[in-house]
């Protein structure tokens, strides 16, 4: 029994000894937070005194550096190497105490012996260049390495200690050298070495740099792909699309490809809008022949990119019925087959909403959905497609009967969600405003930040416009021009949007009104009429709801098709600093960047 009561004793003594650590280390650690040096040193002067653990000692030991206790660090470190010679943490620690007391000659004298003394040993080199690291002697941590290479010979050793070190610098230089480095050995790293420095390179400078330096590598190694195809992103990067493609297409041909890199590079191409450059590696592919994966693909990409840069710009019918010609030729060439899918939509398109031959369209798609072995999202999309082309030709009916099909198969995916979409648009259209707004309502939780923006911006349109009847009234005339819009029938669009202020003067959908118009005068390339309007919005309704969307546009219009960057880089920096929550922010800062010449692409 009296055994018992000591063991028992002991225990509770032991216990009682551990809590009472773990409240002195918690009270030493607020105390040295607080910058109460005094009262922290006497805690853990105790603490590393009862249990020379190196944890207490490191805290004591950093804390009487804070108090400049210089001689009292200096015994208590030269203790720690004699006990421990091997531990390189004292070591450092004993450099960094010269640094601190400011000995910086003695300081650097003795870091240089240390690197200069590591042995053989990879683990050990590793010890000692992660002690000099976590003293912020990164230099010497750096030097640390590059010694470990040059005695075990191996020019890939620490690699990746060494990235590390220089991310933490922001040596873009040598952060830059060394993923040459990896690349010269692992070519299959080649987009993680893409990802991270698209992270670092902040300033088209540094783009030029990383150039310099692969087209070294390439003279020394030109049989290394990975240097080549680096080449080409930073091309990228730096929107010089031209010699991006001209890059790529001499790797496909000293490779003796088939194309596969070039088609790849034209999709960047096409979202940056460099549609001359587009239409060039496109016509490289047909230049392959009819035999090659691409040829048919690339003489559609063709003609459809050929439409984007008409219809972007001012555009004569003839213009339009070249366009019309070289689809039907290419689908008559080739049939209704499932590859030839998207030039058929892309000419129904052209045909409904450009050459006003909406029965000519609504043939084609109907045709199209005839066709076997089309996947299921080639479908939703042609029945999407052919609804808008219903509500040209009149018929709402069979519009809302073929949105239902496609919400109904696709339910919870985005094509689903455009068919609901769409079809809450047509409501409001009809003026069937409290329906469309419970649609729209279930679409603003989308999982498409786009969808869930479009549908809370028209719900907000009609729950704001239908409190009374007038507003109903005004909201339901402004439905009307909305749907001539659609339809690109602009100039009965505009009588009626300038008549709603007329006759119902106290309505709220002024800036609504402007945002209307300025779309119509962008698809008319009519740009001094839409700066006139978004201009309007800015001024007098910025913190409305098409506030961002005014000074996005704007911006947009000063950058790609007006070439005025100073205007455009001060409206994507309002949007940043006035808008943060905007759907906008991501895509305005780095075009602001792009423009003030920092990180590109």
């Amino acid at each position: 029994m009296k055994k018992l009561l000591i063991f028992s004793f002991l225990i509770f003594a032991l216990n009682s000894a551990k809590a009472q650590t773990s409240v002195d280390e918690a009270l030493a650690m607020q105390f040295y937070q607080d910058g109460d040096y005094e009262k922290a040193l006497t805690i853990y002067g105790r603490l590393f005194s009862r249990s020379r653990n190196q944890t207490y000692y490191d805290s004591y030991f950093n804390t009487l550096l804070k108090l400049r206790h210089f001689e009292e660090a200096d015994k208590l470190v030269k203790s720690q190497i004699k006990s421990e010679p091997a531990n390189y943490a004292f070591q450092v620690d004993y450099g960094k105490l010269l640094r601190e007391r400011g000995e910086l000659d003695k300081a650097i004298d003795w870091y240089e012996n240390l690197i200069k003394n590591t042995p053989k040993n990879e683990f050990a080199i590793s010890d000692l260049a992660n002690n000099l690291f976590k003293a912020q002697a990164l230099d010497y941590a750096i030097k640390t390495y590059m010694h470990g290479r040059k005695i075990l010979n191996s020019e890939s050793a620490f690699t990746y200690d060494l990235l590390n070190i220089y991310r933490v610098q922001n040596n873009k230089e040598l952060l830059v050298q060394e993923y040459l480095n990896i690349l010269s050995t692992e070519q299959q790293i080649l987009n993680q070495v893409k990802s991270v420095l698209s992270r670092s390179l902040q300033e088209n400078v540094d783009y030029d740099m990383l150039k310099t330096a692969i087209l070294r590598r390439i003279q020394k190694s030109p049989q290394n792909l990975a240097y080549e195809q680096l080449l080409s992103w930073v091309y990228i990067q730096q929107k010089d699309f031209d010699l991006a493609l001209r890059q790529t297409i001499a790797l496909d041909k000293r490779l003796k490809e088939n194309g596969e890199r070039v088609y790849d590079i034209i999709g960047l191409l096409l979202a940056n809008k460099a549609y001359i450059t587009t239409i060039d590696g496109l016509q490289y592919l047909i230049g392959k022949g009819k035999e090659n994966d691409y040829y048919i693909i690339s003489r559609i990409e063709l003609i459809k990119t050929k439409q984007l840069m008409v219809t972007a710009g001012k555009y004569t019918t003839a213009d339009l019925l070249q366009l019309e010609k070289d689809y039907i030729s290419i689908i008559q060439e080739y049939g209704r087959i499932s590859d030839g899918s998207d030039a058929i939509r892309q000419l129904a398109n052209l045909q409904a909403f450009y050459l006003n031959k909406p029965l000519d369209a609504k043939k084609l798609l109907e045709d199209l959905l005839l066709v076997r072995g089309l996947s299921a999202n080639v479908i939703a999309q042609s029945k999407l497609d052919l609804g808008d082309v219903y509500i040209l030709a009149g018929e709402e009916w069979e519009a809302a009967l073929i949105y239902g099909q496609v919400e109904k198969q696709l339910a919870n995916e985005p094509l689903g969600q455009e068919a609901k979409y769409r079809s809450a648009k047509l409501s409001y259209y009809q003026g069937e405003f409290d329906w469309a707004k419970a649609q729209l309502d279930v679409l603003k939780s989308s999982t498409s930040q786009l969808m869930a923006n479009d549908a809370l911006n028209l719900s907000l349109l009609i729950g704001e416009n239908t409190i009374s009847a007038t507003d109903t009234n005004a909201l339901r005339n402004y439905a009307r021009a909305d749907f001539l819009i659609f339809k690109s029938q602009f100039e009965p669009a505009i009588s009626i949007l300038d008549s709603i202020n007329l006759k119902y003067p106290k309505n709220s959908l002024s800036d609504d009104i402007l945002m209307a118009k300025a779309k119509i005068y962008i698809k008319q390339n009519d740009l001094p009429q839409a700066i006139a309007q978004l201009q309007k919005i800015i001024d007098s309704y910025s913190s409305d709801l098409w506030g961002d969307d005014a000074i996005f546009t704007l911006a947009d219009i000063y950058e790609t098709k007006l070439s005025d960057p100073d205007k455009a880089k001060a409206l994507y920096e309002k949007i940043i600093l006035d808008f943060p929550g905007s759907l906008f922010v991501i895509e305005a800062r780095k075009r602001f960047r792009t423009l003030r010449g920092d990180k590109i692409g």
